[in-house]
């Protein structure tokens, strides 16, 4: 049962009839002193504790705070065990990074000074034995860091290719935010992943340090240990890189002047196998917007075929052609005549597809059928990846400029590339570096996992595999030495103002279970500079 002390105050004495009345006030004795002192202290309440000590050091609060930080403890707890005439004693359950827990019973003494009662400073206060010029700590040590590895189990920081070491991301001294971020047991300084999969699956592969609580002197040295934890072993990460397609990536882009991309997937799981970027520093193959130019016409193929539109019916092809007051032109103003859709789709005909998607199609069902390519997705990849953007076109003009990948549309190469494997293998699949699972840890992912696959009809799919194949045959890129079986789609898209804006050079295709897109910024036509380098990759990766 808590003793009670009561401390007279005031002493009256009064004569009424037979009787005398005391007049008593209630202070604080030694347990309620004692029970604040313990309070503070478990809510860091350093300058009450100060109040409460006895003939404290100059750097009282200092010493109290960095015992708490020099440990991480993230939570603390003191129960009173008892007091008597000299002092008392207290249990400490504290809560250190990393949800590991670590309890001692300490002792303290008690004298009344200023009119109440103050815990005696002593640096055994603070832990049992403890001498002035040493502290109590923890000190961890983290396990080795697991290994980030391409398909085939070799380790991506060991790559040859900047591309593949980028994607991995480096591993730094953890700042205060990325500490915050990540939480317990990470500290200011700890080694942290700062970007790319380091970063995404930092706890995964970092593993859990060992933690020892002990007692250091002023120079650091352990004078005793106090109690142990051990640590855990990191998990490594298997990505869907392939050497061999990376490689051949990095080769295909060698000679190429300008800012460009080449990403390579599987169309039939979806798994990324080369992403390369040149120059590095900016991962514009996954986080890179651009319009898509004539690429986006095989999404706009595939919804007019899906509402009846034969590869073998024929259609205009003018050099020019007049939309809501707007007129839309050829390439060098090219013209066919009347050609089978085909044919207008292997030239690239910009006028046809305006033609068509205006009078044939909606702005919603336009849509529908470009999100069964992914647009307007989030592709949860393992790393971060912007999605492709199909937004709403508010008039026929604005549908027309979108059917040829202008106006509001917006992709990057890792988009078109899924756009590539979903006309290779009949489905759209989202594209992952990691197994899906995994790719839902991301840290940037927040549990969501990929968009489920997306089949597209029979009668498009065999569309698809008679119009592309057309553009290699007879086509855009008819004159580039693509090895046989390719097939794809080329694009010049423009960006920037002006009678004769720069333009985007893309190439996506497909040949077998391999699916690509390259983008070259500001580097022309599609049929000049990038279906050049996409043929080069094949050749490579055979």
């Amino acid at each position: 049962m808590r003793r009670t002390w009561l401390i007279i105050a005031a002493v009256a004495v009064m004569v009424a009839g037979a009787g005398t009345v005391w007049f008593l006030r209630r202070g604080d004795g030694p347990e309620e002193a004692a029970e604040r002192y313990l309070a503070a202290w478990g809510r860091s309440d350093f300058a009450a504790m100060r109040a409460l000590t006895a003939d404290p050091p100059a750097d009282f609060e200092q010493r109290l705070t960095r015992m708490r930080d020099d440990l991480g403890a993230v939570r603390q707890g003191f129960t009173l065990g008892g007091v008597d005439d000299d002092g008392g004693s207290y249990h400490a359950d504290l809560t250190l990074a990393g949800d590991r827990k670590w309890s001692y019973t300490g002792s303290f003494k008690l004298t009344e000074r200023d009119g109440g009662w103050r815990v005696v400073w002593s640096p055994a206060v603070l832990y049992p034995g403890l001498k002035e010029g040493q502290r109590v700590q923890s000190t961890r040590v983290w396990p080795k860091r697991a290994t980030i590895q391409a398909a085939d189990g070799s380790d991506l920081s060991a790559s040859p290719s900047g591309s593949v070491r980028q994607i991995a991301g480096p591993v730094g001294a953890a700042t205060d935010e990325i500490a915050r971020k990540l939480g317990a047991p990470y500290r200011k300084g700890d080694p942290a992943g700062v970007d790319g999969l380091n970063r995404q699956y930092e706890k995964r592969l970092a593993g859990t340090p060992a933690q020892t609580v002990q007692i250091v002197d002023a120079q650091g040295r352990t004078v005793q240990n106090l109690k142990g934890f051990g640590g855990q072993e990191g998990r490594p990460l298997r990505t869907t890189l392939d050497p061999k397609a990376q490689r051949a990536a990095g080769q295909a882009l060698t000679d190429v002047d300008k800012p460009a991309s080449l990403v390579a997937v599987r169309p039939s799981t979806g798994e990324i196998l080369a992403v390369a970027n040149k120059p590095g520093g900016y991962n514009r193959a996954l986080m890179g917007q651009y319009p898509p130019g004539s690429t986006f016409k095989v999404v706009t193929a595939a919804a007019l075929v899906a509402d009846g539109l034969r590869t073998t019916d024929r259609v205009g092809c003018p050099a020019t052609t007049a939309i809501g007051g707007f007129t839309f032109k050829n390439a060098k103003f090219e013209s066919f005549g009347t050609v089978p859709f085909k044919e207008a789709f292997a030239h690239s005909c910009n006028t046809t597809m305006a033609d068509l998607t205006t009078r044939r199609l909606s702005d919603e069902r336009l849509t529908r059928v470009a999100e069964q390519f992914g647009f307007n997705a989030p592709i949860i990849a393992g790393l971060p990846a912007v999605r492709a953007r199909f937004p709403k076109n508010k008039d026929a003009t604005a549908l027309a400029s979108a059917s040829f990948g202008q106006g509001q549309v917006l992709t990057s190469p890792l988009n078109m590339a899924g756009v590539a494997a979903a006309a290779a293998n009949g489905t759209w699949r989202s594209p992952r570096l990691v197994d899906t699972a995994t790719a839902a840890q991301a840290l940037d992912a927040g549990g969501r996992r990929p968009e489920p696959p997306k089949p597209l009809e029979p009668g498009v799919r065999r569309a698809l595999r008679t119009l592309m194949p057309a553009v290699v045959s007879e086509g855009t890129a008819a004159k580039v030495d693509f090895p046989a079986g390719t097939a794809g789609k080329t694009g010049t898209a423009e960006f920037g103002s002006g009678e004769d804006p720069p333009t985007h050079a893309w190439f996506i295709g497909y040949r077998g279970d391999l699916a690509f897109a390259v983008l070259v910024e500001d580097g022309g036509t599609g049929a000049g500079t990038a279906a050049p380098i996409a043929a080069s990759f094949l050749r490579a990766v055979d």
